[in-house]
């Protein structure tokens, strides 16, 4: 009798530890599933700011490209982030850069390297002009058109000279021209660049060499002829 009924204990505990080990009710399913939460979306890029802007010649456009893109860890290790390359239409050699900079102090470190002038020498790059500017206006919608015109001038007075040209503005349209970029050099406020977006060359360079244009640069207080060139957009990242 003793035995019969540590036997029947013995089934019964066995039972329920089966019972209890078995398949999970589906609401107890649910509440132990894994739910899966959807990474943050990634951050919104930051507006370009700071600007190394380089123009030289090269001896060979696709080797120079080549060699560029080559050394882009040297330019990331100094702040500075591929953001366009232009072509002057009158001479495709004729080669402008466009860098987003991180830092003043680095960019001007790394323009001035022994690397830089022996890379730039090896892929015929002639003597550069380089210049850093603090973008005071960025037009970041897309825009199409691939040619541009750059005016870089010295201005009495940027306030002056910046309300003046802002209200020039349906001229420039007039002439199929769109403002894209308008800054002003960290080294001195009253050197200004301005590009613009071309939709009508023949228009646009009618425009540059009008007396209307000379007469509001007057008005503005630009300083001297400013250097104009007229480019294509050849590579964007």
């Amino acid at each position: 009798m003793k035995y019969t009924s540590m036997v029947l204990l013995t089934s019964t505990v066995l039972f329920f530890s089966a019972c209890n080990s078995g398949d999970k009710t589906a609401e107890e399913v649910k509440d132990s599933a894994v739910v899966e939460v959807a990474p943050p979306p990634p951050p919104a890029p930051q507006p370009l700011k700071s600007v190394m802007v380089i123009w030289h010649k090269v001896a060979n456009y696709t080797t120079w490209l080549a060699g560029y893109e080559a050394h882009d860890s040297a330019r990331l290790a100094a702040g500075l982030h591929n953001y366009v390359v232009g072509r002057d239409l009158s001479d495709s050699n004729m080669v402008m850069v466009a860098l987003g900079m991180d830092d003043l102090a680095k960019a001007k470190a790394f323009a001035a390297s022994a690397d830089l002038k022996a890379t730039m020498q090896k892929l015929g790059v002639g003597v550069p002009s380089i210049s850093y500017m603090d973008v005071q206006m960025l037009d970041t919608t897309t825009n199409p058109l691939k040619t541009r015109v750059m005016f870089s001038h010295k201005v009495k007075d940027y306030d002056v000279f910046k309300k003046t040209f802002d209200s020039h503005k349906q001229a420039r349209i007039d002439a199929g021209m769109t403002d894209r970029v308008v800054g002003s050099s960290f080294d001195d406020k009253n050197d200004v660049t301005i590009v613009l977006a071309v939709n009508d060359l023949a228009k646009a360079k009618a425009f540059t060499s009008s007396a209307s244009l000379k007469n509001k640069m007057a008005e503005a207080g630009v300083v001297g002829a400013p250097v104009v060139h007229f480019y294509t957009v050849a590579k964007v990242w």
